[in-house]
């Protein structure tokens, strides 16, 4: 089943590149970190992080605390992410299934963008590689090492389970029925692609070549078309010549 919505309010949170990274910056720190230490991390003047921390703590993704001091000084504020376990519904509450697969979704995604994006790239196409190579890495979760086919998979079979891992992670495929195009129907990280579409279709294309390569069919490739109709992307299926794509293959689609 794909990933449901986070709340709009979370979605919003997370649309900034930025605010992503500060907030990675704290879910890789084992110690809370201040606001200096935070600037520091991802190369932000100090009143810009301070108000992306105003926004994550609205949405309730990172705390603040008064340190403790015994000694003679003003006590800073440390800030801290909050842990994946936790649901705004209560305290120890458990989280509900709907909310932790939403939740881990968008904690993968952004931590996606702040490995590609928050050291810095020198311009738009090195950050888009970048992202490209986060989605491939990304890949290595739907197809590890040790489950990879001994050889080359065929054609059908290569695009049947890139649809199927595209559902499991929320993107409602539909394939045409010439099998050249998928159409991802709803994007998990709209907010976040509306924001940032270059970077974000690049860690999606990666994340479907990274597929298709892991699988041994690196001679299919993909051409991702973002937003031909609102809210729709399509994914062109580039077949080599001898592929074979005209015998009349079957990908499950949900007809």
């Amino acid at each position: 089943m794909p990933a449901p919505d986070l709340d709009a309010r979370t979605h919003r949170a997370l649309s900034g590149v930025s605010r992503v990274a500060v907030l990675e910056v704290l879910r890789t720190n084992r110690t809370p970190l201040d606001i200096p230490a935070l600037a520091a991390a991802v190369g932000l003047h100090p009143n810009t992080v301070r108000s992306h921390l105003d926004r994550l703590l609205e949405v309730g993704l990172v705390t603040e605390a008064v340190e403790a001091r015994t000694r003679p000084g003003r006590p800073r504020l440390l800030y801290a992410s909050v842990p994946p376990a936790s649901d705004p519904s209560g305290p120890g509450a458990a989280p509900t299934t709907e909310s932790a697969a939403s939740e881990g979704s968008y904690r993968l995604l952004a931590g996606l963008l702040a490995d590609s994006l928050a050291a810095g790239a020198p311009d738009a196409r090195a950050g888009s590689e970048r992202a490209g190579d986060a989605g491939r890495r990304w890949s290595e979760e739907f197809v590890p090492s040790d489950e990879r086919a001994p050889g080359p998979i065929d054609p059908a079979g290569a695009i049947d389970r890139l649809v199927e891992i595209l559902d499991v992670v929320g993107f409602a495929p539909a394939v045409s029925e010439d099998r050249t195009a998928i159409d991802l129907q709803r994007c998990p990280f709209l907010d976040v692609a509306k924001e940032n579409s270059a970077i974000v279709c690049s860690v999606h294309r990666g994340l479907m070549q990274g597929v298709l390569d892991r699988m041994h069919a690196p001679a299919i490739g993909i051409r991702l078309e973002p937003f031909v109709r609102p809210g729709v992307c399509v994914a062109h299926v580039v077949y080599p010549p001898n592929a074979g794509r005209d015998i009349g293959f079957r990908i499950k689609s949900g007809e």
